[in-house]
């Protein structure tokens, strides 16, 4: 039987949501933000999860999140680093085998059945991403904003997260460009891009699915949870 890992990403310090505490602890609804995800995995098909918090953040994680909440399938709770990578780098040593879905917490309304397709696409294509296809039309511009290009919009996604792996070529891949320092990396699948030359496969996620970064996105998210419950 496959195992799937959830490895729930909650090591940010959200400095663009202007708040005294880092966001995935802002109270949204009934409980704070990264609850509302982990909640969502708990209840999926998923085998376990591994979140990772901010240093110093374990056993307030482990007391106010996961006991609280009854998040049964976390089976540990590991420090991030200083950028996004460094926090997947440590959920992945925290695991050895199976598939991996790597997910920000910001993304706090990411549906079950999201989770589903995921877990059904990876065991096909052993590297896939959730997006959806941008409803605006896109321009690439010079460092001085002039318009270079106007990709065609059929083929240009907006790239969310679950990002989902085979756990040895992700692994593998981590392990290169850690031992490169190479800091260019802004997703999972970049890194897939980079080090090796395994195809990456886009599927449907959700408009729903959104990152709550702002204090915009904060309407948002409540209006979800509404119209969820």
């Amino acid at each position: 039987m496959n195992k799937f890992t959830a490895i729930v990403l909650a090591a940010g310090s959200g400095k663009r949501m202007e708040q005294e505490i880092p966001k995935q602890y802002m109270r949204l609804g009934d409980a704070p933000l990264m609850v509302h995800c982990l909640r969502t995995f708990q209840e999926s098909k998923v085998t376990q999860i591994v979140l990772v918090v901010a240093p110093g953040d374990v056993e307030k994680c482990r007391k106010e999140i996961i006991e609280r909440y009854h998040i049964t399938k976390c089976v540990a709770i590991v420090e991030g680093g200083e950028e996004r990578y460094n926090s997947v780098y440590a959920g992945l040593q925290a695991i050895n085998d199976g598939y991996v879905l790597i997910h920000d917490c910001a993304r706090a309304f990411v549906s079950i059945d999201v989770i589903h397709r995921c877990m059904s696409a990876v065991t096909l294509y052993e590297s896939c991403v959730v997006g959806m296809p941008t409803k605006d039309t896109v321009k690439l511009t010079d460092d001085h904003r002039k318009v270079l290009d106007t990709p065609d919009r059929s083929n240009v996604w907006i790239v969310q997260t679950p990002q989902c792996f085979e756990y040895n070529l992700i692994r593998g891949a981590y392990d290169k460009v850690i031992a490169s320092a190479d800091t260019s990396i802004t997703d999972d699948a970049m890194i897939v891009e980079k080090a090796t030359d395994h195809d990456v496969h886009m599927i449907p996620g959700s408009y729903m699915n959104i990152k709550v970064t702002t204090p915009e996105d904060i309407a948002f998210g409540e209006a979800i949870l509404r119209n969820k419950h």
